[in-house]
């Protein structure tokens, strides 16, 4: 029987409250001085995001729902990030549709199900597919889970419409959690 990881969704949820509001996206990482001299700070999930060019999309999304804030906090997170092509192909106007104004909350339930608390590598995730019998659950921010399998070396990530999608590029380390990039996009139902 899978095993889920357990998240804490109120800690989200709360920093998701604290944040209503505010867009604000730091696209410079912040510098840290260390014995006299300055090192820069990994950026974070967000910065991230924003620097491969493949995650335009997903970014534009994360600041629409009010979530840049969020995901720029000390975390740690794991997000499943989809690429500019999982999401075309979405059905045509989806994309469109989440990012009206009126469909922030259907948006936001969209993100946090690509979210899960802590740091979870592909290491993780691999150890817990082979101990829990081929597959492993995740409990998402959103609370809905997702089923994590493999499939020859590849993890597989299906999710409750039980649409499978692939981890093109696992590990993406970040100031604040990791980054496994997608070629798909999860919706909760």
């Amino acid at each position: 029987m899978p095993t889920p990881i357990k998240t804490v969704k109120s800690t989200l949820l709360a920093a998701i409250a604290a944040t209503a509001g505010l867009a604000a996206v730091a696209t410079t990482p912040a510098a840290a001085h260390h014995h006299g001299t300055t090192a820069q700070q990994a950026p974070n999930i967000v910065q991230t995001a924003q620097s491969t060019g493949v995650h335009e999309t997903l970014v534009a999304a994360v600041v629409a729902a009010d979530l840049a804030d969020t995901l720029s906090n000390p975390g740690p997170f794991t997000v499943f990030a989809p690429t500019d092509t999982a999401f075309a192909k979405l059905p045509d106007g989806t994309v469109a549709t989440l990012l009206r104004p009126e469909n922030k909350g259907q948006l936001t339930n969209v993100l946090v199900y690509h979210a899960v608390s802590g740091s979870v590598t592909a290491a993780d995730l691999v150890g817990l597919i082979k101990r829990h019998g081929g597959e492993a659950t995740i409990e998402t921010l959103a609370g809905v889970d997702l089923t994590a399998r493999l499939s020859g070396d590849t993890i597989v990530i299906t999710d409750a419409a039980g649409r499978a999608t692939a981890v093109t590029t696992a590990d993406v380390s970040t100031s604040n959690g990791i980054i496994h990039v997608t070629d798909g996009v999860f919706l909760p139902s």
